[in-house]
């Protein structure tokens, strides 16, 4: 498999929906309307950049400056060392690709039904002031998207020791019992292998 093609892969997982609405806004003078009405995902808007040679793996600079606008600095950091050394280093420190399922799943719940109260949440997580401070005044009137940032600073902080049951357990400790349902549900569904 392409390293490149990896590389993008992981970035469009990383993706939160809004980041993605931000991409494809800024890519709006390079491809067409309709192209990018149809996109999806990370991974779509990806192909019709390395389609359009926009990106290939020795022309990064359209791409970083992408990354760069939607603050991730993260994945630029991964793109230079890519360009460095030729290869992607996926840390060791990552959970399984099972768990990273079940986990983009519960969160993908979590925000949607995690109101007000997210801090009492993200406290329960382990998350310091600190980081829940830095990620409302990157985000200051998007509440979902606050929450989506901690959990996703959270799954960073832990690395392979994140569990999804830590999240089903965090809830239940906050009284969060209806959410922590319907994660559990939605869960069930994933792992009887349907949607």
């Amino acid at each position: 498999m392409d390293p490149f093609f990896t590389l993008l892969h992981s970035f469009s997982l990383s993706l939160s929906d809004s980041e993605l609405s931000s991409l494809k806004f800024l890519c709006r003078g390079k491809i067409g309307k309709r192209k990018l009405e149809a996109v999806r995902s990370g991974s779509e808007l990806f192909t019709i950049l390395l389609e359009q040679q926009l990106i290939t793996s020795d022309k990064v600079a359209f791409l970083e400056g992408l990354l760069k606008s939607i603050k991730r600095e993260d994945l630029v950091s991964q793109l230079k060392q890519f360009v460095e050394e030729g290869e992607v280093n996926v840390p060791d420190d990552e959970p399984d690709v099972h768990e990273k399922r079940l986990q983009k799943a519960a969160i993908e719940v979590i925000c949607e039904n995690v109101g007000r109260d997210w801090k009492m949440l993200v406290r329960k997580l382990g998350l310091s002031e600190a980081k829940m401070d830095r990620i409302v005044a990157a985000n200051p009137f998007n509440l979902r998207e606050q929450l989506f940032q901690s959990l996703r600073e959270w799954q960073k902080w832990k690395g392979k020791d994140a569990k999804v049951t830590d999240l089903i357990k965090a809830l239940r400790d906050c009284n969060m019992n209806l959410v922590a349902d319907r994660v559990e549900q939605k869960l069930l569904l994933l792992n009887t292998g349907t949607k």
